[in-house]
């Protein structure tokens, strides 16, 4: 066995969930353990040292020509320790021949094999160690490495591969053949690259080798730095002798508990990671899936989840559930506007984006112990996406996670109500409410906020609430890429050049999605304005024009977008926080004033701060049905009338001087009677089938949605509860089903 020992000074870095016997096995590979027992391994493993790594290795992977013997040597010199390049200080050495003349001699399947025996014998601590381009291909060896080291994935584009290649030597690359293109050669090896790194660097066009190995050293301190990201509820403050410690969570945390103890929201402590302009310029190219991964693991600690883990989340999250294979496309509608079809998703609506991926990072979140009931409230779409949602766990997970979606009885349009019923499955439930969207919300956040309540559920069934809607951190997160991806789209469609400014235009009633905008232009997308768009239900507007949230004298009213029927904006609290620069102390009295006086105002000087981004109108009834007309008229396009709301208010307050992406939040077949008489058309009184099928002969874009289609088709009259608007009713509804599904079934 060959040994390197030398340059004990460094800090160590590892998962120690890994260092048993080391796994050979894909079911061993898909063992993650829980954050608590990561971040205790990870303490123990540098506790008595104080340099970077102590005596385990940084690994450099990555493709051939990425750059992990130069970056290597550099990080050696850095770091003033041990070097190893696998090709010349380990195979060459053992075989007594070039790596080249091994592969022509055994052939590509015995050279992997060879190649994979000779790393096993290598014994090496507090060394920088550079793969080879194919040693992520041999399992074994892998996991040899990886129970002494982090490994660090060089992710260089492919382009700047293959053009580096074109001056090597490219005889000695496993798998390379002159009929197979370098492309498919590197794609296919991505995949082994994925399942095996810590933490990735991306390496974009034009870096240098030595700012490579700079982000080398920043994502290794950032993987060993455990407790360097945590979150802090909205409504949290010091006292003024600062003898009130910071009560902060991690993200595991964050996602689990959903609503803070206080009643505030979760948002992170520090600010939002920020990618350069050449590493966004990286990810134009690049799929849906590939964004998300990248810009969730700079949101999203490893500890809380490994980057290979998240990785298969977001491959289940966005594959066949979603109609077009670019999840989340851009169309140009007309002049300097265009179109962010969210609705591709299997329930037709935005909500679809972060709650496909969601109910898998709870699952992974979530102790073994307990059981978990998620509540939610819906104003139309939010019920059937998390119903869908937490339906695609597997089956293990279904008998610890259970949702109740509370609805709006009459406060949804007949689609939405079918599909919400249709959803069910055995592990959730619909109820609907006799009230509004603005009930619904409230009365769960008083039940998470009934400690008597949850508790008595807690030692009773063993069960713990949690929540779905936007309140919770782990379903407003993903939401942010789908903005980010819109704008890397237009550049990469050649509308605009990366750096020049968009708009956005979003139709609003929670606030959730266009603050995930907000979030979007933290980490660097270069949003001008955001547009926020409201049907009569305008109290977001009127607070933008004026910093006056007054909910006296107002009610709800229904309207054709029903799902931003509401009066009552929970993410406005994480804004406010934002813009008065985290006073918690003066959320905790604006929210409690709305509480109880159902109205507060903000100072001129926020009023004002507000204003440098935020610009807000509304639309009528009339015009959003005038909306859908005219743009059918002009260009063949049929809006839904959440996203006809924001095309009103964008032809109102786009100044024309940049794009505007209007975001259109659901497909048009969830509201075909609105649209029908948009449209003109006077069979409305027909099945919710005959509807879309009629729609769908029009030949108009976008086309018809295949999997709402299908929902027609399939028995509406499922049977649901009915309940008074009453938090204490709910409460029984919450526990009747609790002992339904939990009692008497045991964790698999």
């Amino acid at each position: 066995m060959l040994h390197f020992n030398r340059c004990r000074h460094l800090k160590q870095i590892t998962q120690k969930c890994f260092s048993g016997p080391h796994a050979q096995t894909e079911k061993h590979a898909q063992l993650f353990l829980s954050r608590s027992f990561v971040v205790t391994e990870l303490r123990n493993s540098w506790h008595s040292t104080h340099s970077l790594i102590g005596d385990k290795n940084i690994i450099l992977m990555g493709a051939p020509g990425a750059g992990k013997t130069t970056v290597g040597r550099i990080l050696g010199q850095k770091l003033g320790c041990c070097v190893i390049n696998v090709d010349d200080d380990i195979l060459e050495k053992a075989w007594n021949m070039s790596v080249s003349e091994k592969l022509q001699d055994v052939g590509d399947e015995q050279f992997l094999e060879e190649e994979g025996k000779a790393v096993l014998n290598v014994s090496a601590s507090g060394s920088v160690i550079s793969l080879t381009g194919s040693n992520p291909m041999h399992e074994a060896s892998m996991w040899h490495l990886k129970k002494n080291g982090i490994i660090v994935y060089l992710d260089v584009p492919v382009v700047d591969i293959i053009n580096r290649l074109k001056l090597m030597k490219i005889n000695r690359i496993v798998g390379y053949n002159y009929e197979t293109p370098i492309a498919d050669l590197l794609k296919l090896r991505r995949q082994y690259y994925k399942k095996w790194y810590d933490t990735r660097v991306l390496c974009e066009s034009g870096a240098s080798p030595e700012e490579v190995a700079d982000k080398v050293l920043s994502a290794v301190k950032r993987y060993q730095d455990v407790d360097s990201e945590t979150f802090i509820s909205t409504r949290h403050f010091c006292s003024k002798d600062h003898a009130q410690k910071v009560s902060t969570k991690f993200f595991s945390e964050a996602v689990i508990e959903g609503l803070a103890s206080d009643g505030g929201l979760f948002v992170p402590e520090k600010e939002f990671p920020k990618l350069t302009s050449r590493e966004w310029k990286s990810l134009v190219g690049v799929t849906y899936a590939e964004r998300a991964q990248i810009l969730l693991e700079r949101c999203i600690h490893p500890a809380d989840i490994p980057a290979a883990k998240l990785g298969e989340m977001i491959e289940t999250a966005y594959g066949e559930n979603f109609a077009c294979s670019k999840i989340a496309p851009v169309r140009h509608l007309s002049g300097n506007q265009f179109i962010l079809e969210l609705f591709h998703g299997p329930t037709g609506s935005f909500k679809d984006l972060s709650l496909q991926l969601m109910p898998h990072i709870f699952a992974h979140c979530i102790p073994p112990s307990c059981n978990y009931m998620i509540l939610a409230a819906t104003s139309g779409d939010t019920g059937s996406a998390v119903l869908n949602g937490f339906s695609r766990l597997n089956k293990s997970e279904k008998h610890r996670i259970a949702v109740v979606t509370f609805f709006p009885e009459s406060g949804v349009s007949d689609f939405q109500k079918a599909q919400i019923v249709g959803s069910q499955k055995e592990n959730g439930w619909a109820v609907g409410v006799s009230s509004d969207f603005d009930f619904c919300q409230t009365a769960i956040k008083r039940i998470f906020n009934d400690s008597d309540f949850t508790g008595f559920l807690t030692v009773e069934y063993g069960t713990v609430l949690s929540s779905a809607n936007s309140i919770n951190w782990g379903r407003l997160l993903p939401q942010v890429v789908y903005h980010a991806s819109a704008y890397l789209d237009l550049v990469g469609q050649g509308f605009i050049s990366f750096g020049s400014p968009v708009d956005v235009c979003i139709p609003t009633g929670n606030f959730g999605n266009i603050l995930a905008a907000v979030y979007a232009k933290m980490m660097g997308i270069p949003i001008r304005k955001f547009i926020c768009a409201s049907n009569q239900n305008h109290v977001l507007t009127d607070f933008i024009k004026t910093g006056h949230y007054d909910l006296r004298q107002r009610k709800l009213i229904q309207t054709f977008s029903p799902s931003i029927d509401i009066l009552k904006s929970s993410n406005l609290e994480r804004h406010l926080h934002l813009v008065a620069n985290k006073d918690g102390q003066l959320m905790t009295k604006l929210f409690n004033q709305l509480e109880n006086q159902h109205h507060f105002q903000i100072e001129k000087i926020l009023v004002e701060k507000l204003q440098q981004d935020f610009v807000a109108d509304w639309c009528s009834e009339g015009e959003c049905l005038a909306a859908i007309n005219s743009t059918y008229n002009t260009s063949g396009y049929i809006l839904d009338p959440h996203t006809a709301v924001a095309k009103v208010v964008a032809d109102r307050m786009q100044d024309k001087t940049c794009p505007v992406i209007v975001s259109s939040t659901a497909h048009y077949s969830k509201f075909a009677p609105a649209v029908m008489q948009a449209l003109k058309i006077k069979k409305i009184n027909q099945t919710s089938s005959s509807q879309l099928y009629l729609l769908g002969s029009y030949n108009a874009l976008p086309p018809p949605h295949e999997a709402l289609l299908e929902r027609t088709k399939q028995q509406e009259n499922m049977e649901y509860q009915v309940c008074v608007a009453d938090t204490n009713v709910l409460k029984r509804h919450v526990e009747k089903i609790i002992q339904n599904q939990f009692i008497g079934k045991v964790p698999e």
